[in-house]
């Protein structure tokens, strides 16, 4: 609380950024975590507080921007000049915490005991995980090389490698390799024995080698004993791996390692990622924008072009898995950005496991917390992480089926990746985590959204459809991406209908099943008419003894819905009724024998 210069601040304006004139009038409250403007009953934690922008003074008073690491934007007005530079002062340093332990996570209490706490913290294995990839087994195992972070200490703790790797191997390509972080295992796929290995640039400038790292690839390619050669993906442009050799890193060289194809995948730095990012977030909150403004500010930043980029890569590396049945190993320059996003997509397009809602959150807690993601150092630096969920959500949008969580699911993910409400995505590594005790000392995230499953299911889900899809084929074409709203605007009061997308599917699903019972009664009464009339049962479709039969217009019920962009090409799927001929020429309805509600 030493850091609150002005505690309190009255008569203070909140501005509708779409409707000046719906302004409202209120106190803006600052605590140690959150900022509290009371008449429109606004909460702001401070960890989620980007940048304060201070604009000039006008006639109305003193303005203040607040920009969210969420894409909240709020406009405060201060009618003294001096609340908003002891507001502003303030927040600054509220939203910079100098330790961990300023952060809210290690301050939230909820009403659980310290025997729940523990629960929170077992709610995912990754142990479990792998064994539910069938690890280890006679060709990859676990090592103890990193038990202690010495090997690397962005790495976990555990690790898979091949059964031939010996530890003097594994050792040796660490020290080849940038931040220490060797090829290790991150999928298993058990039908076909392909793997997506993750790892670092190698340090070869423009002529240096490791034996040691030679044999590690050549082990991974070996515990494939299906293929006879193996997928090096570089996710950088060539130019910037070309560069990075001037500075005594790189990427493989061919000639070194046998049975190996390389492959570079475009995929821009943090840098490039994060001056998109702002552009297209300059197009969002311009105040009244013309569609050809629009349009043209969201071209020119990028955004869609760099979110088409790691989809296409991971659309390489689950083709490479599923189709050619080839192993791949992945990395950028540290092993950290682009590795996590690309093989996490390639992970949610090959499993349907992880197209669900406690698949992802499995898929985030071992490509992203475990392996290293520096989401610390990431918050106000890169949209790494934010990329990869819109993939997904990229994902949902051409498959609706597919996926057992909505569009509220990744957006609270996202909230809380920068909220620090959670202790899961605090500091830059395992070995940053164990030993800040945030197990004993923070709550989880993933046990509080699997306890509220039931605001983030989506509604079209059917497991069996996404089951017997199996590996997903999206289409990266231009046309097929969107601009999503629903994240980047979200805020925006009048421009999205208070109902969201999913409700009014449920709300429609509901109305059609109450006419279709109301149809079938209407049937069944009409039948029984007929029965009356015609004294002729043998047609009614209802038997004297035992279950009766459900009237439908087919055999088989409704009509599937399409879960692939495939099923809706052409059209939806027709049925045409069929028709029975009844006594005296009247047409029927066939009987189905079981229900088709």
């Amino acid at each position: 609380m030493e850091h609150i210069r002005l505690p309190k601040a009255e008569n203070v304006r909140l501005l509708n950024r779409l409707s000046p004139r719906r302004s409202c009038v209120g106190t803006l409250y600052l605590t140690a975590t959150h900022s509290i403007y009371v008449e429109s009953e606004t909460q702001v934690l401070h960890s989620l507080i980007c940048r304060l922008e201070k604009q000039v003074n006008t006639s109305t008073g003193s303005p203040l921007l607040i920009h969210c690491k969420n894409f909240q934007v709020l406009h405060f007005v201060f009618p003294q000049e001096q609340d908003c530079v002891h507001i502003q002062a303030s927040l600054q340093r509220l939203s910079q915490p100098e330790q961990y332990e300023e952060l809210y996570c290690f301050s939230y209490k909820p009403n659980v005991d310290e025997a729940e706490r523990k629960e929170e913290w077992s709610f995912l294995n990754l142990k479990a995980e792998y064994r539910r990839l069938g690890i280890p087994n006679s060709l990859w195992k676990s090592s103890p090389v990193n038990q202690s972070y010495k090997v690397s200490d962005t790495y976990p703790a555990e690790l898979y490698v091949p059964e031939s790797a010996t530890q003097q191997v594994i050792v040796g390509s660490s020290k080849f390799r940038s931040r220490g972080r060797f090829p290790t295992l991150s999928y298993y796929c058990k039908d076909n024995q392909a793997a997506i290995c993750r790892s670092s640039q190698p340090l070869s400038g423009f002529s240096a080698r490791c034996l040691e790292d030679e044999q590690l690839l050549e082990a991974i390619r070996r515990s494939n004993p299906r293929s006879d050669f193996m997928y090096v993906v570089d996710t950088r442009p060539k130019l910037n791996a070309i560069a990075n050799r001037a500075a005594g890193k790189g990427y493989e060289n061919e000639d070194h390692y046998s049975n190996i194809k390389f492959q570079f995948i475009s995929i821009e730095n943090i840098h490039v990622m994060r001056s998109s990012q702002q552009k297209m977030l300059d197009v969002c909150e311009l105040r009244t924008p013309s569609m050809a403004n629009f349009l043209e500010g969201l071209e020119g930043s990028g955004w869609l072009k760099h979110i088409k980029a790691v989809l296409d890569a991971g659309v390489f590396v689950a083709k490479a898995i599923s189709e050619e049945g080839a192993s791949v190993l992945v990395h950028c320059s540290d092993g950290w950005d682009r590795t996590a996003q690309v093989c996490s997509v390639a992970c949610v397009l090959l499993e349907p496991y992880y197209r669900s809602l406690k698949g992802l959150m499995v898929l985030i807690e071992r490509e992203w917390v475990s392996f290293g993601h520096k989401f610390s150092h990431r918050f106000d630096v890169s949209p790494v992480m934010d990329q990869f969920l819109e993939c997904v959500w990229q994902l949902t949008e051409q498959f609706p089926c597919a996926f057992e969580f909505n569009e509220r699911f990744l957006i609270a993910v996202h909230h809380h990746m920068y909220a620090c409400q959670y202790g899961n995505f605090v500091g830059n590594n395992q070995r940053e985590r164990q030993q800040l005790g945030l197990r004993d000392k923070t709550h989880s995230l993933w046990k509080h959204l699997w306890d509220t499953r039931g605001d983030y299911i989506n509604p079209l889900y059917r497991t069996d459809n996404c089951q017997s899809q199996g590996v997903l084929r999206p289409s990266t074409a231009p046309y097929c991406f969107k601009f999503w709203s629903g994240l980047y605007n979200r805020f925006d009061r009048g421009m999205h209908p208070r109902q969201s997308c999913f409700k009014a599917v449920v709300g429609v699903a509901q109305s059609i099943l109450q006419t279709s019972l109301q149809t079938l009664g209407f049937e069944t009464r009409t039948f029984k008419q007929i029965e009356k009339l015609e004294n002729k049962p043998e047609w009614t479709g209802e038997a004297e003894e035992g279950p009766p039969l459900s009237w439908g217009l087919a055999p088989g019920g409704f009509v599937p819905q399409a879960g692939t962009p495939q099923d809706y090409s052409g059209g939806l799927h027709r049925q045409q009724p069929l028709s029975a001929e009844v006594p005296g020429g009247r047409p029927g309805l066939h009987a189905s024998p079981e229900p088709d509600l």
